[in-house]
């Protein structure tokens, strides 16, 4: 109604005050939920009478499922219709369907209104549907889930369960476990959705572009979680400016921005230094690259990769750990050599298969496959010829096999908590 009323609208200024009314309804919903407990808590301890653990008023309350998700989608489309980008929907049904459309609900990738209400009113022919790619990608993110990321959760989970008592050589192992699994889980996820989307003759963005082959900062965010690094860029970076304020402001606003995006991923001082870590170091990209050329003294790209991975990696600490106080220990551990608990030879080993395997999909994709279009021409073609399409499920149906044999004990995935 909203949308509606802003594009009938001949007032920009009543426009303006719509757009607003629904950026406050829609903020405001996900701001109580998500965030109305760390606000009160923080508040309370601002003005000196901390919070009980159990309070009455803020327990009650439980955070609807994706609302982070589809939150941003509503306000990409009330924002895209603002800005003349887009037509109202006139079926409430299809925006609907557009909000709550289960493959990605819960996890991503977060879709745009201009991208998916068209293929709404115009469905995808079944005879052009590509079931075979469709079928590939959920194999594909099966097994990153369930043999790589649930495998090397067992490592990281024990790590980061008490970093305190770890000996420094595990803290290494943990540190680049969970880098490893947060990566084959939340990618794993986006296969999955995009496979069973493809099923239902829905294309999802691409969410991740082998993230870890980035040669800096700025390029990282072009290959990771792809959907929320546009959102933020189109929705947030731009309307404050961009750089098109100077350099000062090009610099406030990479690091507000980052901010802003890992306070979404929750309510916690941990996220929001992990964005500000992001920011810092996009912030000191930039400035290298204008003052003293890319990395200056890291001009080779694999060593530019290397080090992106790593600080990548140290970050994703705060990430993962409960509170800050672990992180800090964790990272003290990483930089100062202590005795500890040392990892089991069977754990250790789980970890050095499971990235063996990543490495040898990474180099298999670098150098055959590195945009979906081109998997999905492959399997177009194999579509199209019956015999083909038989070997294709005969092999899909050992592969399954094959992923259940090998799969580790099943463990949510981990943007289902975001």
């Amino acid at each position: 109604m909203i949308a509606k009323a802003i594009f009938r609208s001949a007032s920009d200024r009543r426009r303006f005050w719509v757009l607003w009314v629904s950026l406050a309804n829609s903020l405001g919903i996900l701001i109580f939920f998500k965030y109305g407990h760390f606000i009160a808590e923080n508040w309370a301890i601002i003005s000196g009478s901390p919070l009980p653990a159990d309070d009455p008023f803020w327990s009650q309350w439980l955070l609807p499922v994706g609302i982070s998700f589809y939150t941003f989608q509503s306000v990409s489309y009330v924002v895209d219709v603002y800005r003349k980008e887009l037509h109202p929907e006139s079926k409430f049904s299809s925006y609907l369907l557009f909000l709550s459309f289960f493959p990605q609900l819960v996890a991503g990738p977060i879709v745009t209104a201009k991208s998916f209400l068209p293929q709404i009113r115009r469905p995808m022919d079944f005879s052009r549907i590509p079931l075979l790619f469709g079928i590939f990608l959920i194999l594909l993110g099966l097994f990153k889930k369930m043999v790589l990321a649930d495998h090397l959760a067992e490592v990281s989970d024990l790590v980061f369960s008490h970093p305190a008592g770890m000996s420094t050589r595990s803290l290494w192992i943990g540190m680049f476990s969970y880098s490893f699994q947060i990566y084959c889980d939340f990618s794993g996820y986006t296969d999955i959705a995009q496979g069973t989307a493809l099923l239902f003759g829905f294309r999802l963005p691409e969410n991740f572009r082998m993230p870890y082959l980035a040669s800096g900062f700025s390029e990282f965010w072009t290959r990771w979680h792809i959907s929320l690094s546009q959102w933020l860029k189109k929705y947030l970076y731009f309307p404050l400016g961009g750089n098109r304020l100077g350099q000062l402001f090009t610099y406030r606003n990479l690091i507000l921005v980052m901010a802003i995006g890992g306070l979404w991923h929750g309510a916690s001082w941990n996220f929001v230094i992990w964005g500000l870590g992001h920011g810092g170091f996009l912030v000191l990209e930039r400035w290298m690259a204008e003052k003293v050329g890319k990395f200056h003294f890291l001009n080779w790209k694999p060593i530019q990769i290397l080090f992106t991975f790593f600080i990548v990696t140290l970050l994703w600490i705060f990430f993962r750990s409960i509170n800050l106080e672990d992180s800090l220990c964790y990272l003290q551990g990483v930089f100062v050599k202590k005795d500890g608990f040392s990892l089991p030879y069977s754990l250790e080993m789980k970890f050095v298969y499971c990235v063996s395997l990543l490495l040898l999909g990474h180099i298999i994709g670098a150098r055959y496959f590195k945009e979906n279009k081109q998997l999905l021409g492959m399997f177009q073609k194999m579509q199209n010829s019956l015999g083909k399409s038989l070997l294709f499920a005969f092999l899909a149906v050992i592969g399954l096999v094959l992923v259940v044999l090998y799969s580790a004990e099943s463990k949510p995935f981990v943007y289902f908590v975001f």
